[in-house]
């Protein structure tokens, strides 16, 4: 997606040069410098504690730099708070968002406007958020009306992008946007960011996911431990490797750990059966189940149910049906201590709000959990000196900064890392982890990825959300795909990738007109209809309606299956456009690619019918499967 700026008339947009930053006596910033022109989307990255935040706020008003010179739009800017910044046409799109909880969505999207003298048209605002929300994507999924605290992490992040668009920017740095995006969403947001670059606005992007930056940005600059490595560099002369390189220092190897094989055998216990969970209004129907050893990771879309599936299951959330059984025996999780003293941990998606205690040392953030599970006088901590000590060194964690005073003294990544040791002190049967690298660096990532592949070898039984299809993938054996709050597909990693999954979690409301043109045929001709993805000898069905039961074609929504797993294995085969009998003649079928608007594969719409009446037109249906991809 990148663009060649060497074209780009004028000066830069903004300079900065020797930007110095010091926090008590720790030096964020060390002498950075960072170059951005008009029209262009530049990379800034790091490790974990590097100074990208700490630049950014440089950049947005939100600090002042001890040292060095800034000059935007070619004079020096004299910004006294970020209200002079977004006057000046500067905004940031922070990881940890700044919102307002007990504001609304569209007054929390135009807060800038609510402090502004004159009165406010709260109809031309409503009008804006919703123009907004579309060219998001997300004007179902975010309603204006609703107050902020009742929205999930990644809700709260789109209100803060489109916060951001709303104020017409010139300047805007998304400092990791996409963390809790799903692929669909991110892609979506890219859009609009080339849109902006292409109307001459400026972006910074600061992300760890290193796949985004080669794909968006036109140049890169690199921070470690405060300083300029990397300047201004072409991502296009560039790859992940030198990447990681340049913001680590070292190379690193494959971040996803060797995955152990499948643990399929009957030797591996379940440990967790969720059965027909219901926690209304985001939780309809969710059944899973998972093993000792096994790390199962549940994927969707931003208001699938996910995060709240895990609430759910932790009770954190009440539940308005279902059963849930640990090691076999039942579980009615009315709190917390229910589900931690059946032997459950949970590693929440928001870290700041819902994980730490920043007023509290590192040892007693780290004890919290051994509190709530203690039974008994006095505090319980001697007995738990031992293994804090052994887990702090597998974890790789500082032992003589166990008494630091705060948590915010720590980088997000180790942060992280405290809040899952938390969970490993009290030795637990299931993790439950709700995005757990979310705003960590790559070499972070990696040592988690490693830390939860240790855990399940000893036999805990581990269940991941992550907006992250590539991590998904990368470090589950099996996934569990949400849609609307019901789960759709229970399938083997080995035969899934980005787009499989993306196709398989979409909205079934998504799905509306692609089900009534199934609908109808199958009505129509007696047979079933269904849209597959099919590749070599493996299929797996997204969406089927039947239209009598003769006519089956041996597997339903969301399974996988081998060709001669099916009962139309000769027409799986052989993907014609005409219909195609079964040897035994009790069955017809036809295949029929189905490509998107914009020419994306979308896998297979077919019709199997029985063998019993000649099968009805080929040319009718193959115009109404046409008629239907035009939509998509």
């Amino acid at each position: 997606m990148s663009h060649d700026i060497s074209t780009e008339v004028g000066g830069p947009l903004l300079t900065a040069r020797g930007i110095v930053k010091t926090f008590d006596r720790t030096k964020a910033l060390q002498g950075a410098d960072f170059e951005l022109v008009q029209g262009e989307i530049h990379g800034l990255l790091g490790a974990n504690g590097a100074g990208k935040s700490t630049l950014s706020k440089v950049i947005t008003g939100h600090f002042v730099a001890d040292e060095g010179e800034i000059s935007y739009r070619g004079r020096p800017p004299r910004f006294r708070s970020t209200r002079d910044a977004l006057d000046a046409g500067i905004a940031i799109v922070m990881q940890e968002t700044s919102l307002v909880p007990d504001l609304s969505v569209v007054e929390n999207m135009f807060l800038p406007e609510l402090g502004r003298k004159g009165r406010l048209s709260y109809t031309a605002l409503r009008k804006r958020g919703e123009e907004l929300l579309t060219g998001l994507g997300q004007e179902t999924t975010l309603p204006l009306d609703i107050e902020v605290r009742r929205l999930s992490a990644a809700q709260r992040q789109l209100v803060e992008i489109a916060k951001a668009l709303g104020v017409n920017a010139k300047l805007i740095v998304f400092d990791e946007p996409t963390a809790a995006l799903s692929p669909g969403e991110v892609d979506r947001l890219f859009d609009i960011m080339i849109r902006l670059r292409d109307n001459g606005s400026g972006l910074i992007f600061v992300s760890h996911r290193l796949e985004e930056v080669l794909e968006i940005t036109d140049r890169v600059t690199v921070l470690r431990e405060g300083r300029t490595v990397l300047a201004s560099r072409a991502t296009a002369t560039l790859n992940q490797a030198d990447l990681i390189r340049h913001m680590v220092g070292q190379e690193l190897g494959n971040i996803f750990t060797t995955r152990a094989p499948e643990k399929s055998a009957p030797a591996a216990a379940t440990v967790l059966d969720v059965k027909r969970l219901a926690a209304p209004p985001l939780v309809r129907d969710v059944s899973f189940s998972v093993r000792e050893g096994e790390i199962l990771g549940l994927g969707g879309l931003v208001g699938a149910g996910r995060s709240e599936t895990l609430e759910a299951i932790f009770g954190l959330r009440p539940r308005g049906g279902g059963e849930i059984r640990v090691n076999g025996k039942p579980m009615t999780p009315t709190k917390p201590i229910v589900a931690i003293r059946a032997g459950l941990g949970f590693v929440a998606e928001d870290r700041r709000t819902q994980n730490i205690v920043p007023d509290l040392s590192v040892k007693e953030n780290l004890l919290l959990a051994h509190l709530g599970a203690h039974r008994g006088f006095g505090l319980g901590y001697g007995k738990r000196e031992k293994d804090i000590d052994a887990l702090l060194h597998s974890l790789g964690l500082p032992p003589d900064r166990i008494l630091d005073s705060s948590m915010l003294n720590f980088s997000g990544g180790m942060q992280q890392k405290i809040i899952i040791a938390r969970w490993l002190l009290l030795q637990p049967r299931v993790l439950l982890l709700d995005e757990p690298t979310k705003g960590v660096d790559i070499g972070t990532r990696s040592s988690i990825y490693a830390i939860l592949r240790d855990i399940a070898a000893k036999g805990v039984a581990i269940v991941i959300v992550s907006s992250d299809f590539e991590e998904l993938l990368g470090i589950s054996d099996r996934v569990i795909v949400m849609s609307d709050g019901v789960s759709v597909a229970d399938l083997p990693t080995r035969i899934l990738d980005e787009e499989k999954l993306t196709l398989l979690a979409a909205p079934r409301t998504s799905m509306a007109r692609n089900t009534a043109m199934l609908s109808e045929i199958s009505q129509q001709t007696g047979g079933t209809g269904f849209w597959a993805l099919i590749e070599n000898d493996e299929l797996i069905c997204l969406n089927m309606t039947r239209g009598a039961e003769a006519a089956d074609p041996g597997f339903a929504i969301g399974e996988a299956r081998a060709f001669d797993e099916t009962l139309i294995p000769t027409a799986l085969e052989g993907r014609k456009a005409d219909f195609v009998s079964e040897i035994d003649g009790a069955r017809s079928t036809m295949l029929l690619p189905l490509r998107g608007s914009r020419g994306h594969d979308l896998g297979w719409i077919g019709l199997t019918v029985t063998g019993s009446n000649p099968p009805p037109s080929s040319t009718d249906i193959r115009n109404r499967i046409d008629t239907l991809a035009t939509t998509l």
